[in-house]
């Protein structure tokens, strides 16, 4: 990964979770506003990146659920 994909990662997971322990949803927004105002490629890498680590998430939600699901019905 280039720099701008790096420093867009690390920000994704500073901001994802300072979001989850704040419940500020607009976070990620203003960031990406901040970024774009000095470097696009840096917003455009960190919203990818916060877009990538929000649906592995989601995935990985539904996995979860899907398997106790699954686990639940055979016992």
């Amino acid at each position: 990964m280039g720099l701008a994909d790096d420093i867009g990662d690390k920000l994704a997971i500073d901001v994802l979770r300072t979001v989850e322990k704040l419940g500020d949803d607009e976070l990620v927004s203003k960031v990406a506003e901040i970024l774009g105002a000095s470097s696009t490629p840096t917003q455009e890498a960190f919203l990818s990146a916060v877009r990538v680590r929000q649906a592995d998430a989601r995935a990985r939600a539904f996995l979860r659920a899907r398997i106790s699901q699954a686990l639940g019905e055979k016992e």
